[in-house]
């Protein structure tokens, strides 16, 4: 693989990624709080959510978290479909075509991402669960967290640099499915769009067959889609254990990834514990997924790289 291809490759996605989140990041935010089960907002539903996080924040407050997301997002982003491609095309070489490969080269591409990535997701997540009780007319200073600040307190108070890793083990779990099921399922409906309906799906660019923006946006949504049901329990147990020290009454969620299943499973149940948030995380996450994979699809367009269906 040269140079060329890979730096196109990192470009493509951490600028998808950059994208998709921001879209989002409302949303995103309120999961987070959903899921820690913020004391602010353990009772609401989606619109009141955001509703009250606006009246709460301001404007800002919905988008809290959302630079440490973008300094995060970037590199992951960027490894994950650069390492996605790597991982594809080694497998391909030894084994042959299969789309079956594209699952377990998104899996892989998913778990380098995140071990390499993973420490400012936790820094993200604590400064998006931190919630600034700011009014209209209150003139106290607000609390702003930075990614520096929060890697240093976690590094300092909360057992050295193994604490930035707390709640890695569900999240490299949750990538397999996760990963795995996003990447193929874009890639296979893009084939099939590509193979049955070409006429209807796609359009000729300098001499190759390139599936249509809304059909690009239509297949990320499937991926993302099918993708989350199955990992997200592991999400719920990651963001527990990454906001477990926040707070003395969820210290007992830091130990470790069985005993964070179990204590949420007997607090709170199926429903409203290990799926906690999981309705606005479909309406974040189908979106998310669309305009990830569209915009990483439009930017190796630009770079004049193939989108083709191998």
């Amino acid at each position: 693989m040269d140079f060329e291809f890979f730096a196109k490759t990192m470009i493509a996605g951490g600028v998808a990624g950059m994208t998709s989140k921001t879209a989002v990041a409302p949303l995103d935010r309120l999961k987070i709080l959903f899921q820690g089960q913020n004391n602010h907002y353990k009772d609401f539903g989606v619109i009141n959510g955001l509703k009250g996080i606006f009246e709460k924040e301001r404007m800002v407050g919905l988008y809290r978290g959302n630079g440490a997301q973008m300094v995060r997002v970037f590199p992951y982003s960027a490894i994950q479909f650069v390492s996605f491609e790597i991982y594809k095309k080694n497998l391909i070489k030894r084994t042959g075509f299969s789309h079956k490969i594209k699952a377990v080269a998104g899996s892989m591409a998913g778990i380098t991402a995140t071990i390499m990535t993973y420490p400012l997701d936790l820094a993200r997540a604590r400064i998006a669960f931190n919630v600034a009780l700011a009014t209209s007319d209150s003139k106290a200073p607000v609390e702003r967290l930075t990614i520096v600040h929060t890697l240093k307190h976690v590094v300092r108070h909360e057992g050295g640099y193994r604490a930035l890793y707390k709640g890695l083990t569900p999240t490299v779990i949750a990538m397999v499915p996760y990963s795995g099921l996003t990447f193929y399922c874009f890639e296979r409906s893009k084939h099939l769009l590509l193979q049955y309906a070409p006429h209807y799906t796609a359009q000729v660019k300098n001499d190759k067959l390139v599936l249509s923006w809304y059909f690009k946006l239509f297949c990320g949504a499937i991926s993302g889609a099918i993708a989350h049901p199955f990992s997200y329990p592991f999400d719920v147990a990651r963001r527990r254990m990454q906001l477990s020290m926040q707070d003395p009454k969820t210290i007992k969620y830091s130990k470790n990834l069985v005993t964070t299943f179990t204590l949420i499973y007997k607090e709170y149940g199926i429903v409203r514990g290990l799926y906690r948030g999981m309705s606005i995380n479909y309406i974040r996450a189908v979106p998310m997924a669309a305009v990830t994979f569209t915009a990483y699809e439009i930017m190796k367009q630009f770079f004049n790289m193939d989108t083709g269906i191998e």
